[in-house]
């Protein structure tokens, strides 16, 4: 059993910066295959970043590639998501998921067995 529980978003303005935080509990989340989605009012949830199991590697939607930053920390059990240059179009409620059985990084939200519960970020203009 995983549990995970997103932190850090929250009202900031275009150009600002932001840390989002994912505490995952039971295993290391190091055994899995970690990813932030997000979800706009009246869109599908959308991947955003992905961290490979051991953190060897990292892939990014087009849309944040250059702005935003996945990373873990082992000792905290701990996977982030540094936010930078932010958009209004980044608006929406972001999650993280864990997927424990799978054999490479997805990009679909039915491969991830485990998400915790959201945290909304709100870019202003």
């Amino acid at each position: 059993q995983v549990q995970l529980v997103e932190s850090g978003g929250g009202l900031v303005q275009a150009g600002d910066s932001l840390r989002l935080s994912c505490a995952a509990s039971g295993r290391t989340f190091s055994s899995y295959h970690m990813a932030w989605f997000r979800q706009a009012p009246g869109t599908e949830r959308e991947f955003v970043a992905g961290l490979t199991r051991g953190g060897k590697s990292t892939v990014y939607a087009e849309s944040v590639k250059g702005r935003f930053a996945i990373s873990g920390d082992n000792a905290k059990n701990t996977v982030y998501l540094q936010m930078s240059n932010l958009k209004p179009e980044d608006t929406a409620v972001y999650y993280c998921a864990a997927d424990v059985n799978g054999s490479g990084l997805k990009y679909y939200t039915a491969a991830y067995e485990y998400w915790g519960q959201g945290t909304q970020v709100t870019v202003s203009s």
